[in-house]
């Protein structure tokens, strides 16, 4: 008999693969790298990589569990900050690397301890599913704009 629900197994499957697909498209970033702009304006590496962890924070919250890190500390990473005018509050890259590394066997460990999701956290559970997959993209795309080839084969 099946005791996990299908939703959980699902979203299980949507972290790994976008984790997967994050360290693909930051490898070999250098925090020099990951703190340049592309056009002198749109969002650096290192803003979307934070935003990331900064947003899953959330879905460890929904799921009952502590944050990697302080909120109020890495404000800057919260959706609506403006990351040009907030660089210098930026973390270096590799500590930021390790904070996604914390995340995601936070995740891990609190989904194959569940059994269900509650019926008022699916909307929220599946949207920051799709932010995953949203922001990870883009960081094949900015990849692309620091002259490194693509990583997704």
């Amino acid at each position: 008999m099946e005791t996990k629900s299908n939703e959980i197994e699902l979203v299980k499957h949507q972290v790994g693969v976008t984790y997967k697909v994050i360290l693909i498209n930051i490898e070999g970033i250098t925090h020099e790298e990951s703190m340049i702009f592309p056009n002198g304006e749109a969002n650096c590496m290192n803003w979307v990589l934070g935003h990331l962890i900064y947003v899953r924070n959330g879905l460890l919250n929904i799921l009952g569990e502590e944050p990697v890190w302080d909120g109020e500390v890495f404000s800057g990473y919260n959706r609506g900050a403006i990351a040009l005018e907030r660089k210098d509050e930026f973390v270096n890259f590799e500590e930021l690397k390790s904070y996604l590394k914390q995340s995601q066997e936070n995740l891990d460990k609190k989904l194959a301890n569940l059994e269900h999701f509650r019926s008022e956290q699916i909307n929220d559970i599946a949207t920051l599913c799709f932010h995953e997959n949203y922001h990870s993209g883009q960081l094949g795309y900015i990849r692309r704009l620091l002259g490194k080839p693509g990583a997704i084969k």
